[in-house]
This record gives C-alpha cells, structure tokens and sequence, in this order.
C-alpha cells in the first residue's frame, strides 16, 4: 500500500499529513498573485490586510460593552438619544457611532459637605478645600454664627434626565443642598440648631430639596438629609462649650429630681391608697354593727312587747351567763341576810384576800 507521501499529499504535523493536491494549491498562489498585481506597488496588499484585520479589532472591540448589575446603560447613536440598557455584556456599533454611558441607578450616591472622606472617587461627593470651609458658615435666625456639616444621600431616579435635562446636575444638587440648608438653618435660633432643632431641620431640608430636584427635573431622588456636626465659630467655640456643659448639669439634676419624684410619690401614693381603703373597710364595719344591734334591739323590743316578763328574765339569765364565768369569787347571800361580814373571808386564804 503506497504511503501518503508517495500519492502526492505532503506531510504536515498539525494536519495528520492530509493536504490538498498540489493543483489547489496552485490555484490559491495564482489568485493571490493576480490580486497582488492588481493592487497599487505590487506587494503593498499586505499593509491593506493588516489594516483591515485591524480594524476589525478595533471594531470589535469597541462594539462590546459590560454594563454592571447596580447600573444602566443609556445609548446614544451619533449624539441623539436611543434607549436604556439593562445589567449584562451587550453589542452597540462601532467606531463612536453608537455611545453607552453607564449610570447606577441602583447605588446609593451621597455628597458631603464640611469634611470629605478618603479614597472617594466621584469629584462631586465633597466640596474640598476652602470651598468646604466656607458652605458649612451659616448665619442662624437670632443672628449668630454656627458650622454644619450634613451629608445628602440620593439615587439616580431616571438616568435620561440626568444626563440630558441639566448640565452638571451632580453640581447642580451641591448648590441647591447649600442654598436650602442656610434657608432651613436661618428660620431656627443657634440653640434649636445645636440642640434640640436637628431632627426639623433635617425632615424640612429633606423636603425641600426633593421638591427642587423635582422643580429642575434632575432625575434624582434624595433619600435622606442627615446633620453631623453643628458647632460655633472657633472663636467662641469653648464658650459655647462651656453652655452645653451646664445645660447638661440642668438636664442631669432636673432627671434626678425625677427620678426621686417618680420614686417617693407612688410610694405615697400607695400608701394613701391603703389608708384610705383601711378606713373605708372600718366605716363598713362600724355600720354593718350598728345596724346589726340595731336590728337586734328591734326584735328583742317585739319580743318583749309580747311577753315582757319572760323576755326580761331570758335577758337576764343570758347576761348572768356572759358575766358570771369572768368573776372570780362569787358570794351569793340571801334575801333575808342583814350583814354581809360574816361571808367576807370565807373561801380566803392566808395571805390571799377575796
């Protein structure tokens, strides 16, 4: 049996030696050199398939995108709105005629103002530097000064309105936090915005500045307004300081106090309670006794209109029997007996008297 080698098919190591005829092979090499002939210079084709493989690298690569899972995609062919992509790798054509912007819509943004924190990314989160400094200056309603730094949290509501509605809208809601926080912070005294005025100031602010938002349709919810530290001008800082130290002594003697109060006047409290039921309970029973002889002297008064002889000397029988048992020494004498000495002494004892 002739090998392949020996029937015209060259051996090759990554085909298992299976070649085309020779007469294919021509064929390409003919095609080849007619379309190199044809081409301006001769042997510039391969600079032109270069080109073309590059290209369509590049075009490739560009038309591919990832849109991750907190986010949206918002595309746009040659600048014009087009629609919203969901989370996952997606196609767009390429070559800058179509663009995604990826906003994330479900992530919880915020911007900070007074301080900063490190390692943020968004050029908006913070306001930095001096401008920092000067938006936590605030003029109170009774004309005194305070610093406060408060943090905004919002999400991106509607992507499109945030990309084409308002130029900058991220900047745009820096500038409206501020301008409704010295509004909100200028209607309260210095003490309400230090103390007790923190959580008004934060509903009130919270409502205004999603009306705004909503006024300059900016595509954006704000979810919550939260104050951090409210503190005077440097100046007076200690002063005030000093203030609040006293009005917390105020606040800690006044809670003892009632926490005494709260602890001696139910004991009081209860103690009338039980004096008065005590008393209650006695007058019930001083009644229940005197309407009992009451009621009892009534029927023993029927009982002697009926028969007073009899019912006179029951009575005394049964008072003899109450009395006699407690009496000691009894002498009992005669109705005839003139002198009573003679019975004095006669059931005594030396020494013992009746």
């Amino acid at each position: 049996m002739p090998s392949q080698q020996d029937s015209g098919y060259r051996s090759d190591p990554w085909s298992n030696g299976n070649q085309p005829p020779p007469d294919l092979d021509k064929l390409i090499s003919d095609g080849l050199n007619r379309v190199k002939k044809s081409l301006p210079g001769g042997g510039g084709g391969n600079i032109i398939v270069i080109l073309l493989i590059f290209l369509l690298g590049v075009g490739v690569w560009t038309s591919l995108f990832t849109v991750p899972s907190d986010s949206v995609a918002v595309v746009q062919r040659f600048g014009k709105y087009v629609k919203e992509i969901p989370p996952g790798l997606h196609f767009k054509f390429p070559l800058g005629i179509d663009k995604a912007t990826i906003v994330p819509v479900k992530r919880q943004l915020k911007q900070e103002f007074g301080f900063a924190t490190p390692g943020s990314t968004d050029p908006f989160q913070s306001g930095g530097g001096t401008n920092g400094q000067l938006e936590t200056q605030m003029v109170t309603g009774d004309l005194n000064a305070a610093l406060v730094e408060w943090v905004v949290q919002y999400r991106i509501a509607d992507p499109v309105k945030f990309l084409f509605e308002v130029r900058e809208p991220s900047e745009t809601l820096r500038y409206v936090s501020e301008s409704v926080m010295r509004e909100v912070v200028g209607d309260r005294t210095v003490d309400e915005v230090i103390t007790i005025g923190r959580q008004e100031i934060e509903s009130e602010a919270l409502v205004k500045m999603q009306a705004l938002a909503i006024k300059y349709v900016m595509g954006i919810s704000i979810d919550q307004v939260q104050l951090k530290n409210i503190n005077p001008p440097r100046p007076v800082q200690e002063s005030f300081n000093e203030v609040n130290q006293a009005q917390q002594e105020k606040e800690k003697l006044i809670n003892e106090a009632l926490r005494d109060y709260n602890k001696v006047i139910p004991l009081a409290e209860g103690e009338k309670d039980q004096r008065i039921r005590e008393a209650d309970g006695y007058r019930l029973k001083r009644i229940n006794e005197a309407e009992g002889d009451a009621a009892r002297f009534n029927a023993l008064l029927s009982e002697y209109l009926k028969a007073p002889e009899v019912t006179r000397r029951r009575i005394y029988i049964e008072t003899m029997q109450e009395v006699l048992p407690t009496i000691k020494s009894k002498i009992i004498i005669d109705e005839q007996t003139r002198g009573l000495l003679p019975f004095l002494n006669l059931n005594s004892e030396s020494g013992v008297k009746p």
